[in-house]
């Protein structure tokens, strides 16, 4: 008995081949020499096909590290934030130190510069609902009496991710675990309850 063969399957097979050979080839050769052309070559698929589910070669990228980012989909809650917030901005340092995807997503980063429908994509897709969560968990910490009653959450955010992000952008050597536990103590020194003697 002869098998049809499944089309999804061959489907799935060729997008993981395209999101695969994105990846690698910003690796190989840098996010700009990752053209669609190369990675229709490296996947074994037409251009048509690659258009036909993506429109640029930013969302094939965006989509790839989407899929294999560290970044946890949903914000830790161990009941110790400082922890919790230690886990979370690990896994933004996992995705520029990790081989695979930093390339990928620094070039996305900087393209999305230039790009403002790119930097949409960018902040819909991987940022806005986890920073959303982080949100989410420090106010959860603020009514619960972890943080002060009028802390800033909006200007913590920006204290505890931009380190990471300045360092990336301007080269220099992203941060350690040291380097981290002193940031998030700052923070919580900054906006946590005020101690009374």
């Amino acid at each position: 008995m002869t098998r049809t063969p499944n089309p999804d399957r061959r489907r799935d097979r060729s997008r993981r081949a395209t999101l695969a050979a994105a990846l690698e080839l910003c690796v190989e050769r840098g996010y700009a020499a990752a053209t669609v052309d190369a990675i229709a070559a490296r996947a074994g698929v037409s251009k048509a096909t690659i258009y036909r589910w993506w429109p640029a070669k930013s969302a094939i990228l965006l989509e790839a590290v989407d899929e294999a980012a560290p970044i946890p989909e949903t914000f830790p809650d161990t009941g110790d934030l400082a922890a919790d917030l230690l886990a979370w901005l690990s896994g933004i340092l996992g995705v520029f130190r990790d081989p695979h995807l930093g390339p990928a997503f620094t070039g996305l980063l900087a393209e999305s510069q230039l790009d403002a429908h790119l930097a949409q994509q960018l902040r819909e897709r991987l940022i806005d609902h986890r920073v959303a969560q982080l949100e989410e968990r420090m106010t959860k910490a603020r009514e619960n009496g972890e943080l002060a009653a009028d802390a800033d959450l909006e200007v913590a955010l920006d204290v505890l991710h931009s380190p990471i992000y300045r360092r990336q952008a301007l080269h220099y050597p992203l941060p350690d675990d040291t380097y981290l536990d002193r940031l998030i103590s700052l923070v919580m020194r900054a906006i946590g309850p005020a101690h009374t003697d």
